[in-house]
């Protein structure tokens, strides 16, 4: 089967780090493994796709459209949504060229034609949606045409043979914005198990020489590292043993850097910047227990990777009762829930995690067990197009 893969998203680079990029290549990887011939349609490549010449990616045939300019001194915010449209435009041109037999999107903020051109076509379709990006949009950055965006979101949503939403959240605001809202179906996010697997070593003694507390994810503000780094100064402090290791880059890593600074831990401090997914997959092997520190918010409707990436690599987890953790971590049996924003109970719990060896080795496995039973990116993409094909074309080249 042929598939067309279509990104329009600008902020998404398909060969990047960041958790947008890797969630792409994990979907594009599984459906090549099932054996379709598999065409990415983007405006942002971001490198080539495929580590080495046995990478699946490098059977991806991409088709890069143009590039959305940034909003900058000379073009304003309102231009850049202009030329995201136009480029999305040309989306058209590509599928009539490739001729696909699925339409797989993932919902960008001004992507309509995909969709569309499947509906007119008869083309079976799914819309993977990440977030309520418009209301994202006007509530994070700067959105202009907000009437245009509803507008989009609504026609793509409703077009889409299957909507699949990561969480309840983003569910219940497509099924608001559809006009079939029958179609819309949750299915979380997933992580590749076999790329992250636990470490080769004994779960480290109460009393080792190193402990080391884990955070995977962007440097943003509303991933609240710097509530994580707070708790780990009051840890810290008075025992030298605890280290903390933040792998990945972003916006406040100078001012996490500056925070650790005054806190006055630095020195046992770890920050990575931007790494690849096999280095992801290093790091966590290097932690002892991993944290979600999420504060709390409004809206949320995130589906929580970092914490999937926790369970196969079968880390004893402390994260916020937020969203959908509880649910990720099996309402705690997974790991432990802490009050969002709370770096009095994150420390005690993490204390109390370290303290309980027997526990960490429990979690280890059972971790383990519950993203490989319920929770790889093959299982994903085998529900979401399973939502509108036969089971006879879902692996059939």
């Amino acid at each position: 089967m042929r598939i067309a893969y279509v990104c329009t998203d600008p902020g998404i680079p398909v060969a990047g780090t960041k958790g947008a990029s890797v969630h792409v290549r994990a979907v594009l990887a599984e459906l090549v493994a099932g054996g379709h011939e598999v065409h990415l349609v983007t405006p942002r490549p971001g490198g080539t796709l495929g580590s080495d010449d046995g990478d699946p990616l490098r059977a991806v045939v991409v088709h890069e459209l143009p590039a959305v300019p940034r909003a900058d001194r000379t073009k304003g915010p309102a231009e850049r949504e202009h030329a995201a449209r136009a480029v999305d435009a040309q989306v058209a041109g590509v599928l009539d060229a490739v001729a696909p037999d699925l339409v797989y999107e993932r919902y960008a903020l001004w992507g309509r034609t995909a969709t569309a051109w499947a509906a007119a076509r008869g083309v079976p379709s799914v819309l993977e949606v990440n977030a309520p990006l418009p209301r994202e949009q006007a509530a994070h950055r700067t959105l202009v045409d907000a009437a245009g965006a509803e507008a989009v979101a609504r026609g793509a949503l409703t077009d889409a043979g299957a909507v699949v939403c990561v969480s309840d959240g983003v569910a219940a605001w497509a099924r608001t914005v559809s006009a079939r809202p029958e179609r819309v179906h949750v299915i979380p996010n997933g992580v590749d198990t076999r790329r992250v697997r636990p470490a080769d070593r004994p779960v480290t003694p109460a009393d080792g020489t190193e402990f080391v507390v884990g955070f995977v994810g962007t440097l943003k503000p509303w991933h609240g590292v710097d509530v994580l780094l707070r708790a780990f100064a009051r840890l810290a402090s008075g025992d030298p043993t605890w280290r903390l290791l933040l792998v990945g880059d972003g916006p406040t890593a100078a001012d996490l850097a500056a925070l650790a600074d005054r806190l006055g831990v630095a020195d046992r401090v770890e920050t990575t910047g931007a790494v690849s997914q096999d280095e992801v997959a290093h790091h966590l092997r290097r932690m002892d227990a991993a944290c979600a520190p999420y504060p709390q918010t409004a809206d949320s409707y995130f589906s929580p990777l970092k914490v999937y990436e926790y369970l196969a690599a079968g880390l004893p987890v402390v994260a916020s009762r937020t969203g959908q953790v509880p649910q990720a971590l099996a309402d705690g049996g997974l790991g432990t829930l802490v009050t969002p924003g709370d770096e009095h109970e994150l420390a005690r719990a993490l204390a109390a995690l370290r303290a309980d060896v027997a526990r960490r080795e429990h979690l280890r496995g059972a971790a383990r067990a519950r993203a490989v039973e319920r929770h790889t990116w093959t299982q994903v993409v085998e529900r979401s197009l399973g939502l509108v094909l036969p089971a006879a074309g879902r692996s059939a080249a």
